[in-house]
């Protein structure tokens, strides 16, 4: 019997400019997630967030029966919100979180629309890389169309359905819930000089993380 010969393997290596270009493309392709800036925005948020709890006040000082009383006149009331808020501020920005968070998972349909929303701006604006233009049926929309087309669907999502309302009604319970805490609450007891140094504001940190992220952008860019 005549054995057949032995077939020996034969490898295609390809071109390093072919290389080249599939790497190119894997680093184009790279989506708003993967990116750099995305990445310290959403660490930048997660530490102003544990800071900003941590200086949170004990929530048994909050809820104090010794400590509230009717106030005698609306000025007294104003100044009394004042010096709490002033005390109380992660505490109150708290319970209204939650007053919002509780209000949108008991509607999922604007829960499902803002969070729609929220992602169509992150993902199709703030960080989509500048060398991926937004292409929608095959065709491309600039900068400024995409803009104006996430205002009008801003417009479109917070007035023409629920989620507005859902907002505003959670909004006007939380601040009405801190109002009549801060105007009961007898703030006599509170050592308001702390506040000198606390930093001014819960909720700064949007602020300094879109500029640390467009600071995280730059080089990315600079790059490409």
């Amino acid at each position: 019997m005549s054995s057949s010969p032995a077939i020996l393997p034969i490898s295609n290596p390809q071109s390093p400019a072919i290389l080249s270009a599939a790497s190119g493309g894997s680093l184009q392709s790279q989506g708003p997630v993967t990116t750099p800036a995305f990445r310290v925005f959403i660490n930048h948020i997660s530490e102003s967030l544990r800071h900003g709890l941590s200086q949170r006040k004990p929530w048994a000082e909050l809820a104090d029966r010794t400590a509230f009383s009717k106030p005698e006149s609306l000025s007294e009331a104003t100044l009394r919100i004042r010096k709490n808020y002033s005390y109380f501020r992660v505490n109150y920005l708290a319970v209204v979180a939650l007053i919002l968070g509780f209000s949108l998972v008991s509607h999922p349909f604007s829960l499902i629309l803002l969070v729609g929303l929220l992602s169509s701006w992150i993902f199709l604006y703030l960080f989509r890389p500048s060398d991926q233009p937004l292409v929608v049926f095959g065709r491309t929309f600039k900068d400024s169309e995409t803009l104006i087309l996430l205002v009008l669907l801003s417009v479109f999502v917070v007035f023409l359905t629920s989620v507005g309302s859902v907002l505003v009604s959670a909004l006007l319970v939380g601040v009405a819930l801190v109002c009549a805490h801060g105007a009961f609450r007898v703030p006599e007891d509170l050592f308001l000089d702390e506040q000198d140094n606390v930093s001014p504001g819960f909720l700064s940190f949007f602020s300094s993380a879109a500029s640390s992220a467009a600071a995280a952008a730059v080089p990315v860019a600079a790059r490409t």
